[in-house]
């Protein structure tokens, strides 16, 4: 193994320039799609269940934001036909505003930190720069925004996320490793995402998703019929999901195995999550410890490969999907759930994470006013620091440098891609696909 000196890994990222200049991420070229987006989309729709597709078509005609959040096969085809800096680190993969969130750390403290690796892989780090370039013009057009103040917070978000990689670059490695963003409840989007994450506890999961057996007094209780959200799962599917529970178990540290044995499995539900998630296969599993004060809910959810796989030859191809997603979290995240794991049965891979405990997002109201910047600027940091901790901070900041040209690059070509949204977005909505009869 030969080792490199800080110079020369600055160097190195100073010489991608040449391979691409940091003004010419302003480009985006829509005749470069080989493949029609809803063709994209049609084929990311193979393998998921048949009866749940039109509503993940309806969800993603609601608003050119929820076609974004559902569209990643659409995006990563777009972003391999441009020119690449080849400047790898772990990707989030679908970094959008609602992306990020808070949840409990392992220690009960709430945290706010990118919080969905769907699409995790190892690729350019400016991919992520770009989906949330897009995400942010997108959101602070619903949001009411000018045009002009959506990629002033586009500009922000990158100028943040330069600045914080230029620190990293001075920092010791184990410190960024270990780096804690402590500013977040100065900013109101994330104030008020972990004030709903302060109210999500288990018990208030256990009065949303489930009711009494019966109006005995005391009666035990299991998931409600909520169709087609939520719907109570028996029988040899339910077996076959408690059985997947050994395999998760052994991904655990021991010491989370053993606390995980202290809770006894009581019912098993199949829910519709999210937006690019609706149709693939996601199980609630209720357990109960010290009695019904004491719940426990997981979830088990189906991971196909990352819709940026087929862009990505050279990516390591993971043996399993769920262990790719938990792994990749873990790379970007300085804590994760505790319960993160993963699993297989039925020939498809799954992660397994806690349902809903002390999570929150934002939405896109809060992003009214400043409260775009403000946020934008947050997630500058976070994105820096996850790429940071996955890759090499002097590479990135030698390529990054100091100007103001990557950032203005990066808004314009946040402003371009939400107007391709917006035509994607009123294709879907004229197709059969959005709910028309065919």
């Amino acid at each position: 193994m030969q080792w490199a000196t800080p110079k020369e890994r600055r160097n190195l990222g100073q010489a991608r320039r040449k391979q691409v200049g940091r003004q010419e991420h302003n480009d985006f070229k829509p005749k470069a799609r080989k493949t029609p987006a809803l063709e994209l989309l049609a084929r990311s729709m193979h393998g998921r269940v048949p009866a749940l597709i039109q509503l993940k078509y309806k969800l993603m005609a609601e608003s050119p934001f929820g076609y974004l959040r559902g569209a990643v096969p659409v995006m990563a085809a777009d972003l391999a036909v441009l020119p690449s800096t080849g400047i790898v680190c772990q990707l989030c993969g679908d970094a959008h505003v609602r992306n990020l969130g808070a949840y409990a750390a392992p220690d009960g403290r709430l945290i706010f930190d990118i919080n969905d690796f769907d699409e995790t892989i190892r690729g350019p780090f400016e991919w992520d720069l770009k989906r949330m370039a897009a995400s942010l013009v997108v959101a602070g057009r619903g949001s009411g925004h000018k045009e002009a103040s959506a990629r002033q917070a586009v500009e922000k978000f990158v100028t943040r996320y330069a600045a914080q990689m230029r620190a990293f670059a001075q920092m010791p490695s184990l410190e960024v490793g270990r780096f804690q963003v402590h500013r977040l409840n100065q900013v109101e989007p994330v104030l008020d995402a972990l004030l709903k994450a302060e109210r999500s506890t288990a018990l208030h999961t256990l009065d949303q998703l489930t009711e009494p057996a019966s109006g005995k007094p005391g009666a035990p209780r299991r998931f409600k019929e909520l169709k087609p959200t939520l719907t109570r799962v028996t029988g040899r599917q339910a077996a076959a999901v408690l059985a997947s529970l050994g395999p998760y178990r052994q991904t655990l540290e021991p010491q989370r195995q053993h606390l995980l044995s202290l809770y006894r499995p009581v019912d098993v539900a199949f829910k519709v999550v999210g937006t690019g998630s609706v149709g693939l296969r996601d199980y609630c599993i209720y357990f109960e410890g010290n009695g019904p004060d004491d719940p426990l809910f997981l979830q088990i959810k189906e991971e196909p490969a990352s819709g940026y796989a087929p862009y990505l030859p050279d990516a390591d191809p993971p043996r399993h999907n769920g262990q790719r997603t938990a792994e990749g979290q873990k790379a970007m995240q300085v804590q994760s759930d505790p319960f993160l794991g993963w699993t297989h049965f039925g020939g498809r891979d799954y992660l397994v994470r806690q349902l809903n405990d002390h999570k929150g997002s934002i939405d896109l109201e809060d992003l009214t006013g400043g409260g775009l910047e403000a946020y934008a600027e947050v997630c500058g940091e976070l994105l820096a620091r996850g790429h940071a901790r996955s890759g090499d901070p002097l590479i990135l900041a030698g390529y990054i440098g100091s100007g103001d040209g990557f950032a203005e690059a990066l808004a314009k070509f946040g402003s371009l891609y939400a107007d391709q949204t917006e035509k994607d977005w009123n294709e879907l909505k004229r197709s059969a696909k959005a709910g028309k009869k065919s």
